[in-house]
């Protein structure tokens, strides 16, 4: 039974991360640190495990095996650097780091270490996701030539709208999810970007819609349009779609497809039925802790998405397409 203890509750996800270890077979909500006592406190109790108010404490203990960093995004580095320097496995939550240097050492550190480090990329789980990419390998496509896909949410508020926080806005949160799968599927890299970054929908002081252009190693095209458009009302926390464009197949793929809508008087509830992403996730890192293999998803991946991001605010300011560096 591996003992994971979660770093922070500022990020949503974490709640969902603590339900799925709290029933897990192989795994058990054993720690909880959070800078803020009050919504620490309450997670413990919720899902069960020890409250530490000493992050250095919560660290060192034999009754943590691995942890689960989901603090506001610039705060990953100090987290994770913590962790390492512990000798505990991570799972961090996108992006990997707000700044590439930061990034750069947390995974030079862990490697150092021996620590494995793991992204919160769970569509890299997904059963569709996972089918194109065999299709893509025994060349049902034929040559790729272009993708397209969009990954538009509700406004999430809070420290996500503070820069210093966060980083930025919805170019920071979106646009790495489908940059991963673009690299997964293609196994290829992004060389440049050209992206305009807006706020059209929100009364902020982060961008909440855009358009990214990229062009992938062998003149592979790909957008990807990331927002917080999806209103309050809508039945799920957004959208993730791709269309495939190949000299041999096309293909379209709407990863929400496999759902039910239910009506009542007063709401509208998206149900779905596909696997649970995050509990593959999840499942993943655990087996990754338990036989000592790599992640399905590694720090690299998440320094490679970062640099996308990071090339797209160059773009975006400076009116042009700008190399990945």
């Amino acid at each position: 039974m591996k003992r994971i203890g979660i770093i922070s509750f500022a990020h949503m996800h974490a709640y969902n991360y603590a339900s799925l270890i709290a029933r897990h077979a192989e795994a058990q909500l054993t720690a909880v640190w959070d800078d803020d006592e009050r919504r620490g406190k309450e997670a413990a109790r919720q899902y069960g495990g020890q409250y530490y108010r000493s992050l250095d404490e919560m660290l060192l203990s034999a009754n943590v095996d691995a942890v689960i960093v989901c603090s506001e995004n610039t705060r990953h580095y100090e987290h994770v650097m913590a962790a390492a320097r512990a000798g505990k496995p991570v799972l961090c939550e996108k992006p990997i780091a707000t700044e590439m240097d930061h990034a750069e050492d947390m995974i030079r550190h862990c490697a150092e270490r021996g620590v494995i480090l793991s992204v919160a990329y769970p569509v890299r789980h997904a059963y569709t996701i996972r089918k194109l990419k065999g299709m893509m390998e025994e060349g049902v496509f034929g040559k790729v030539l272009a993708i397209h896909g969009t990954n538009r949410g509700k406004n999430p508020g809070g420290w996500f709208a503070d820069e210093r926080l966060s980083g930025g806005g919805a170019a920071t949160d979106h646009i790495v999810h489908l940059a991963d799968i673009y690299r997964y599927l293609l196994g290829a890299e992004a060389t440049r970007v050209y992206a305009e970054l807006d706020t059209k929908f929100h009364d902020m002081n982060v961008e909440d819609c855009g358009i990214v252009m990229l062009e992938f190693e062998g003149g592979i095209q790909a957008t990807i349009d990331p927002s917080w458009s999806r209103p309050g009302a809508f039945p799920t926390w957004g959208d993730f779609t791709l269309e495939i464009v190949g000299t041999r197949l096309c293909a379209t793929l709407d990863v929400m497809k496999q759902s039910s809508t239910q009506y009542s008087r007063s709401d509208v509830q998206l149900r779905p039925w596909l696997e649970d992403v995050d509990q593959a996730m999840i499942d993943d890192f655990i087996a990754c802790i338990s036989q000592g293999r790599a992640p399905a998803v590694d720090g690299h991946a998440g320094l490679q998405t970062l640099k996308i991001v990071k090339a797209a605010y160059r773009s975006s300011a400076e009116g042009r397409y700008c190399e990945i560096l």
